[in-house]
């Protein structure tokens, strides 16, 4: 069975200590997630691509999604990551990709994905970024990057995974994929950090002109308001978008400070982890604020968050 990291397993692998559970955010969202283990994988530095986090914005109904724009996969780690066309079975093209030394990242079902027991698993249909590195067609075996691990996935959830049970005249589901292509040998140090610092400069000048976390405080506790009023799985799926993007990212941007100039962003790195704190503090009010259906303590919650963003950004105006 080919793969793209053949030294690694299930059994085997560890973790980056960005997904240490001592975290406030141990997970984050499902591709920066993956990224972060498949550098650690490659063994260069993760920490180096997260400048993007000082972009992050409020949307309105949620915060930006965050994810590491592929020309900063390439400016940093030489890494080519291109939109792969399904035309043909999904994991026909895995097969192909794999041989050819390429990891393929694509969207799936987290319905068959043992990973996500307790969540989505065998529960509720689901689109999650997962990246494949070992694919066995015949034993129906399919090893992942998924999140904050490496997994291993066979037998029904295969077929479930890749629509197995399909006759030839239903009409299968095509995922978005890309297939990245990795460079003959991983960029050094001195490379990632002075190409680090420049991308920094530049997502820093793409942040919001607003603070975003006041913005969001304007229209918070009306949204807790309507979501009382849904089921309370919809509950989780506005915290995930909200409260937890913007805590994950914040404490991201901390560690990418801290990684580029522990002395020089010291100030900087700490307003983005009393962010990521706060963010963490709230999520908490807003379960017992849907619980008691109290939502007007809820604006003023965000205040220490709104602050922090403040004065980091007016840190890194002075430095980056």
């Amino acid at each position: 069975m080919t793969s793209v990291f053949p030294a690694i397993s299930p059994g085997n692998y560890r973790q980056h200590a960005l997904h240490s559970g001592e975290r406030a955010w141990p997970e984050t969202n499902c591709y920066v997630d993956l990224w972060i283990e498949v550098l650690n994988t490659l063994g260069v530095a993760p920490e180096a691509m997260l400048g993007f986090t000082l972009a992050q914005d409020f949307e309105g109904d949620q915060f930006t999604f965050f994810k590491v724009p592929l020309e900063d996969l390439e400016a940093l780690y030489g890494i080519r990551a291109t939109e792969l066309a399904i035309y043909d079975r999904v994991e026909r093209h895995v097969e192909v990709q794999i041989a050819r030394g390429r990891l393929c990242l694509i969207e799936m079902d987290s319905f068959y994905m043992p990973d996500t027991r307790g969540t989505a698993y065998r529960q509720e249909h689901g689109k999650t970024t997962i990246a494949i590195n070992r694919l066995d067609i015949a034993a129906k075996r399919v090893e992942y990057f998924h999140n904050a691990g490496y997994f291993l996935l066979e037998g029904e959830d295969f077929d479930g995974l890749f629509q197995q049970h399909l006759t030839e005249n239903d009409t299968p589901f095509l995922p978005y994929a890309e297939f990245a292509r990795f460079p003959e040998k991983p960029a050094d140090e001195m490379h990632l950090r002075a190409t680090a610092r420049q991308l920094a400069g530049f997502h820093f000048i793409r942040r919001p002109s607003e603070n975003p976390i006041r913005a969001f405080a304007g229209v918070f506790p009306q949204q807790v308001e309507a979501v009382a009023d849904r089921p309370f799985g919809f509950f989780h799926k506005y915290a995930f978008n909200t409260l937890r993007q913007v805590g994950a990212n914040f404490e991201l941007a901390a560690d990418h400070l801290a990684w580029l100039s522990p002395g020089e962003f010291a100030a900087a790195s700490g307003h983005a982890r009393r962010i990521s704190d706060a963010a963490k503090s709230v999520q908490f009010q807003l379960a017992r604020a849907v619980a008691r259906r109290k939502f007007e303590p809820l604006q003023a919650a965000l205040d220490p968050a709104a602050d922090a963003w403040d004065s980091m950004m007016a840190s890194l105006a002075e430095r980056i």
